[in-house]
């Protein structure tokens, strides 16, 4: 048995659990935290207040992202160094590190930075443009996270 199998498996673990989280938050949490009528009885919160919580909920889900992003970069930098090059692998670990970045650094933050200026800001234009840009990122993180792990599984099942 290779000794680097519990690199690569632990390496599958964490792009696993990124997808989970990934789906999770956007088909469970976020549905969950813009309907709490539904759920609560007597209490009402407006939209904008749960955007505030969904807001918190990616701000702190970005440490992960960038941490996620950081493994990728060094396990595939070091698995292109060790000549296992493959461009299924290569385009999807460029697409999880971008969108990654992308959300963490530039979507999330414009966000949060709208939301500290007050509702009006939230009903703006700019402001659903970048929050449907954001969804979409999300999305391609997701798609790209499952492209990886499925493609590094693979390659470790037929090395």
């Amino acid at each position: 048995m290779r000794k680097r199998i519990y690199v690569d498996f632990s390496y599958l673990v964490i792009l696993a659990a990124t997808f989970g989280a990934v789906i999770v938050l956007g088909a469970v949490a976020a549905p969950v935290v813009f309907n709490p009528n539904k759920i609560l009885v007597g209490i009402s919160i407006d939209h904008f207040n749960s955007g505030i919580i969904m807001g918190e909920i990616f701000r702190r889900f970005s440490y992960w992202i960038y941490f996620i992003a950081t493994v990728v970069i060094i396990y595939e930098s070091v698995m292109y160094k060790l000549g296992q090059r493959d461009a299924i692998v290569f385009a999807s670990s460029v697409t999880v590190v971008f969108s990654s970045l992308m959300f963490s650094a530039v979507y999330l933050p414009k966000i949060l930075s709208m939301q500290a200026i007050g509702i009006e800001a939230t009903q703006s234009d700019t402001f659903r443009n970048v929050h449907i840009a954001s969804e979409l990122d999300f999305k391609i993180l997701a798609v790209g996270l499952l492209v990886l792990f499925i493609r590094r599984l693979l390659l470790l099942r037929f090395t």
